[in-house]
């Protein structure tokens, strides 16, 4: 399964406000037993337990609540639950909320789970044991701790220049169940969920999502882009009956557009899944992708039906620093932690290899006078006769 599989949802043309595209995505026919409502937690940070002495911490504004059924029949939604303000007698501080697992049953037939952040600690958690093999070169501190802790850099939406205006202006066209998010016409994220009403309920909520630093760069720093226009020929059209045919393949021509150019190398990613919660006949899972420098690369979670058809989808797009830690520890975990080994098998030698650690923010697993040994082997000729 690729990391975007959207069948089943059709594309409709898109809307531009300054940097930002927006691409509306239909169901033709929603899923009536799935469905999905958000619960507000508030602007305080967040503390989730994921596992004996592992906790996640993080901004986490909301949770999405699923209700499904086991029979096919329809499910309801129940509307937005707000939590208790939070104490005025103490504003010097910000009081921490605590939640118990990225997913959790609360009901029978009701699953809580942090929406974005189930695939953000699957990013955070990768290899995070750290070296399998106690190799020479290793810290202590590596061997006995690992990865730990854990931290990578997001934005709000909030923070996006032009994304909240977008969202609130733009047109939520009727059977929408899903939006492709542009910025820079560099796709930023994808949101699908099962029932247009879902989808009315949870659009806000994409003001308060986590964004990567490369879509708040290109944001900040890019032109407008540029708004696709259909253009029917007068010539041949004598009745509204041919205006509308010619505006359904200008339409269709858009989307083939679309569909094949815009999004194809996010549609054709492939990567690593690993199912988070069992939920009758759905299954919530998150994906990592395979890493590929210089490339599009998105971390998500998704929820699918008995058929494998997607009826919930949400993704991150890394940034170019965090595609390339992802790539070494894929590497390092790959050749046993072994240094000489992973350098060789990307075609540099083990002192770049252990700078290439140190730039990504990894030069604490790598015993000090190792790490000193790499510098003075990669510092130049000439700076090394002058010492």
């Amino acid at each position: 399964m690729t990391a975007m599989d959207l069948t089943g949802l059709e594309t409709r043309p898109s809307q531009v406000w300054g940097a930002v595209r927006l691409v509306p995505l239909v169901r033709p026919a929603p899923v009536e037993d799935l469905r999905l409502h958000p619960r507000i937690l508030g602007d305080g940070p967040s503390v989730v337990s994921v596992g004996p002495r592992a906790a996640y911490f993080s901004y986490i504004p909301h949770a999405f609540v699923a209700d499904w059924t086991d029979d096919g029949t329809p499910a309801a939604a129940y509307g937005t639950h707000l939590a208790a303000a939070a104490d005025a007698a103490a504003p010097a501080t910000s009081a921490l909320r605590f939640h118990r697992r990225m997913a959790r049953r609360e009901q029978k037939h009701r699953l809580r789970f942090l929406p974005l952040h189930t695939a953000l600690e699957g990013y955070l958690a990768l290899h995070f044991g750290g070296p399998s093999f106690a190799w020479e070169e290793w810290s202590h501190r590596a061997l006995r701790s690992g990865l730990s802790p854990r931290a990578e850099q997001a934005y709000t939406g909030a923070e996006i220049p032009g994304l909240a205006d977008a969202l609130r202006v733009f047109e939520i066209h009727p059977g929408q169940c899903g939006v492709l998010l542009y910025v820079a016409d560099a796709l930023a994220a994808v949101f699908v969920v099962p029932h247009p009403d879902d989808y009315r309920a949870l659009h806000p909520t994409l003001v308060q999502d986590l964004y990567g630093e490369l879509v708040h760069h290109y944001a900040l720093l890019m032109p407008p882009v540029q708004e696709f226009r259909a253009h029917v020929a007068d010539e041949g059209i004598d009745s509204l009956a041919g205006l509308r045919a010619a505006a359904g393949e200008q339409e269709r021509a858009w989307a083939d557009f679309h569909d094949t150019t815009m999004a194809a190398q996010a549609a054709e990613q492939d990567g690593t899944w690993r199912r988070v919660h069992r939920m009758g006949p759905f299954t919530l899972a998150r994906f990592l992708p395979e890493f590929r420098p210089r490339q599009e690369n998105h971390i998500g979670e998704a929820i699918t039906d008995a058929a494998g058809r997607t009826v919930y989808l949400k993704t991150f797009r890394l940034s170019e620093s965090q595609v390339r830690r992802g790539h070494l520890l894929d590497r390092m975990a790959a050749h046993d932690w072994h240094l000489a080994d992973t350098a060789a098998g990307l075609g540099i030698d083990e002192a770049a290899l252990g700078l290439r650690l140190e730039s990504a923010g990894f030069g604490f697993l790598l015993r000090q006078d190792v790490l000193d040994g790499y510098r003075r082997r990669a510092a130049p000729r000439g700076r090394r006769s002058r010492r």
